[in-house]
């Protein structure tokens, strides 16, 4: 049995003591594998214990697990508990799931992003609930005044086999409570689970489709008004007058005024990402009455000039200089093509100047990727009520304790005055990280003097930022006369940013890699999109690795699989990020389950495969082109992300990668002209449909017994390139552009 120590995170484990009285049900295991006694399952204790900061328990054996990071679709209101309760050895048709608010003190990196929910919280989680385990034992020892070591557990009871006597967890949890906290605490073997590994229905599904209130946008509170905001129309502008006359004296309006949500010296964290903090707030009773009177404001705006603003990039400090200007596409390009000329290296194994010089063949290709806006089905809102030296908010966010930082320092409230329900997310992916809107909410909650929430319209969040940058990246590859690949060079970058990750493959797989990177300043501004920087680089490099085979003659992927090989036996350099066993790993896997090699008529079949968030994931996408429209037939696809804790939500994970992927690839787009998007809804920003999602989707995950890994974004970067692949033998035409759409029409 495993051995795990709480001294990382001893205090969420501290707080040992009785709980009174009951807690609001957020939701309720209904579709469990039986069917439990209502009365006895549903009916509310008349006391709760808790146990920690994740498990209360009641008399009547009912058990509270807390899920601590913020839901926003990838089920971990399901899957954090769920390892939770495996440690605890409850039964789970009995266990009650609340969303946790931000709590500092007993949870750590409460927050969305990166995939690390489950990697991060494993130990954490497991520790609570054998910790708490552990209690309950204690406490059926002293009452049955026998050895600890005598006592076992079947789910929600405690048994002692000599006596034959038995009680439900509730029996014990008031003596438990009070029982001191031990150091270390023994873990389950992976044979002994019961939970893990098996698939359980999402908690909250009967409150998803009956349409209960569960988001931030359903949020309400006695006396609360409709607050919205007036930003500039594009990048490159800030506030110069207003003229609210018209829009005062309509029905329903409370009040308007200009505020600021940052304040001009203000060091930026690293999530205090905003274009805009010179604003107009427009307050008043409904929504509709608000929108109204937004529309009847006259704003005049004038261009910024040039500006630095300091940022504290997680203790690492630096002055950001803001270009003026109102930037076109045409003038990003031509930047681009000067910065990409004054790369900076990166990494660099061997002589690549030589492997080129002495190439028998030499490739080389471009690839470019638009700015992409999030266009999150609920636009950006935020409920705020700010009493004096206290703030009570509520509503979707990714990283309420980075937030929580930022409204600490605007309003001058102490931390602890600050209380952040967390609703479930109606979308995100990197764009309710950045949660401006919380502290222009807060503000106009703090000038108004009333409880208020505020709601962006679908243009504020389209033209407002925060954007996937713009990317470019050239890839060379030299073959020698026996068409071994000898020398790779890769040159990226992008506004603001550049993706390139130098560590990871192909470097360590190629004698003379070299990786050089380059930034474009800009006014735009850019954040994490799903899979930041990889759901670029990783369409672009495997595009580009097809093209390698395809001049080498090669299967494209048995041509991947030999460079992993060398990569396993004679790596090239130290560093390198990915692991080639469980690379090859899942390369076979999708090699067997999608029958490769096996040609169907009329299908054009792509490849594809890579390694981000400690997880690995590859595809084989197969299409076909009917009256010049593309169908997605099937996606196969192969994941290796450790041990799988609920196999039910890891595909549709999975399957969700698969779909936003290609259609982000077929459509996403957005442009600048005079700073402004040329892209402002759905009538113009081209999202997927139904009826062009994959007519089916197979996923297969590795069996593996290592620790969880990241899954809700592994899987999206190599869609991009599987798909490119399989229009390439469609078409005959290679797609280095995005979108898709796009090419196929010209």
């Amino acid at each position: 049995m495993a051995i795990t120590s709480d001294k990382l995170n001893r205090r969420s484990f501290l707080k040992v003591s009785a709980l009174a009285g009951g807690g609001m049900i957020l939701s309720f295991n209904w579709l469990a594998g039986c069917k439990p006694n209502l009365e006895e399952v549903l009916g509310m204790p008349k006391e709760w214990f808790r146990l920690n900061g994740f498990i209360k328990i009641g008399e009547n054996g009912l058990i509270t697990i807390m899920s601590p990071n913020p839901e926003g679709g990838q089920n971990i209101k399901t899957s954090m508990p769920l390892i939770v309760a495996e440690e605890l050895d409850a039964d789970w048709t009995k266990v009650v799931v609340e969303q946790a608010p931000l709590d500092t003190d007993n949870f750590t990196r409460q927050f969305i992003g990166g995939s690390q929910a489950i990697r991060m919280g494993w130990k954490a989680l497991r520790t609570a609930g054998a910790t708490a385990r552990h209690l309950l034992i204690q406490a059926a020892a002293q009452t049955w005044k026998v050895d600890a070591s005598e006592i076992t557990t079947e789910p929600g009871f405690l048994v002692h086999k000599a006596s034959g006597k038995k009680a439900h967890f509730g029996e014990m949890a008031s003596l438990a409570a009070t029982m001191p906290v031990p150091e270390e605490v023994p873990l389950k073997e992976i044979s002994q689970f019961r939970l893990i590994g098996k698939s359980h229905k999402n908690v909250e599904a009967k409150n998803i489709v009956t349409g209960k209130p569960l988001f931030g946008i359903d949020y309400k509170k006695e006396g609360m008004l409709i607050a919205m905001i007036v930003h500039p129309p594009a990048h490159g502008l800030r506030l110069k007058s207003f003229d609210d006359s018209a829009a005062r004296s309509m029905p329903g309006i409370r009040d308007i005024f200009q505020i600021k949500s940052h304040q001009d010296a203000y060091e930026r964290t690293f999530f205090d990402t905003t274009s805009f903090t010179d604003l107009v707030a427009i307050v008043g009773n409904s929504t509709w009455e608000v929108m109204n009177a937004k529309k009847a404001m006259k704003v005049e705006w004038e261009e910024f000039a040039t500006y630095e603003e300091k940022r504290d990039w997680n203790g690492r400090k630096e002055l950001r200089t803001i270009p003026a200007g109102l930037e076109n596409h045409e003038q990003q390009l031509q930047k681009i093509a000067e910065s990409a000329k004054n790369g900076r290296t990166v990494r660099k194994d061997g002589n690549p100047e030589a492997a080129f010089a002495s190439a028998a063949k030499i490739i080389e290709r471009t690839y470019n990727g638009p700015f992409l806006a999030h266009n999150c089905m609920e636009p950006m809102n935020f409920f705020a009520h700010v009493q004096g030296d206290r703030i009570d908010c509520a509503g979707p966010l990714q990283k309420p304790e980075l937030t929580e930082q930022a409204i600490s320092s605007r309003l001058g409230i102490p931390i602890e005055n600050i209380n952040i329900e967390m609703t479930r997310l109606g979308g995100g992916y990197g764009r309710r990280s950045y949660a401006h809107w919380l502290i222009e909410a807060a503000v106009i909650s703090q000038k108004v003097n009333a409880p208020i929430k505020l709601i962006y319209t679908r243009e504020d969040d389209m033209t407002g930022g925060i954007y996937r940058p713009m990317y470019q990246a050239t890839y060379r590859a030299a073959l020698d006369q026996d068409n071994n690949l000898t020398g790779f060079h890769v040159n990226a970058g992008g506004l603001v940013e550049p993706p390139i990750y130098p560590n990871r493959f192909p470097a360590g797989a190629v004698d003379n890699y070299w990786a050089e990177e380059w930034a474009v300043p800009s006014n735009i501004t850019v954040g994490s999109f799903r899979a930041p920087r990889s759901n670029f680089i990783a369409a672009a490099e495997q595009s580009f690795l097809d093209e390698v085979a395809e001049a080498a003659g090669k299967d494209p992927l048995e041509f991947r699989l030999e460079l992993l090989q060398k990569a396993k036996a004679n790596p090239v350099g130290e560093n390198n990020d990915y692991d080639p066993d469980r690379f090859i790993g899942v390369l076979e896997l999708l090699k067997t389950k999608s029958n490769w090699g096996q040609s169907q008529p009329g299908i054009s079949r792509g490849v594809s495969a890579y390694f981000c968030h400690n997880s690995y994931a590859a595809q084989v996408l197969d299409l076909k082109i009917e009256n010049g429209q593309v169908q997605v037939e099937k996606v196969v696809q192969a994941v290796d992300c450790g041990l799988v804790i609920n196999p039910d939500a890891a595909k549709n994970l999975c399957e969700g990668c698969v779909v936003d992927g290609i259609g982000t690839a077929m459509y996403g787009e957005l442009k600048f002209a005079n700073g402004a998007p040329d892209r402002s809804n759905f009538d113009q920003y081209r999202m997927i449909r139904m009826k062009e999602a994959p007519k089916a989707i197979e996923t297969h995950f590795v069996e593996s017994q290592v620790d969880p890994t990241g899954l809700g974004e592994p899987g999206y970067p190599p869609v991009f390139a599987a798909l490119a692949n399989a229009l390439y033998q469609a078409t005959g035409k290679r797609f280095y552009d995005q979108p898709f759409a796009k090419q196929l029409e010209g």
